[in-house]
């Protein structure tokens, strides 16, 4: 993990409260909980594309057998 940098944002004060309730539970600070969040919600966002491109080349490569299948 690299250095870390402050940074200022809003957040919904129910999602704020839920928030520090559960970093006060799981013994963790809210910055921990942000890092793990914000990370894990970039490597969905990059699965994504892959999916899409993975996709896109599997219907390329059968678009006559799948057209077939859809008579």
């Amino acid at each position: 993990m690299g250095k870390s940098e402050k940074f200022a944002s809003q957040l919904d004060a129910e999602l704020l409260r839920a928030l520090r309730q559960h970093a006060d539970a799981s013994g963790r600070s809210i910055s921990a909980l942000l890092d793990d969040a914000v990370r894990e919600y970039l490597e969905r966002a990059q699965v994504r594309p892959a999916f899409r491109a993975a996709m896109d080349e599997v219907l390329k490569d059968h678009d006559e057998l799948l057209e077939r299948l859809a008579r």
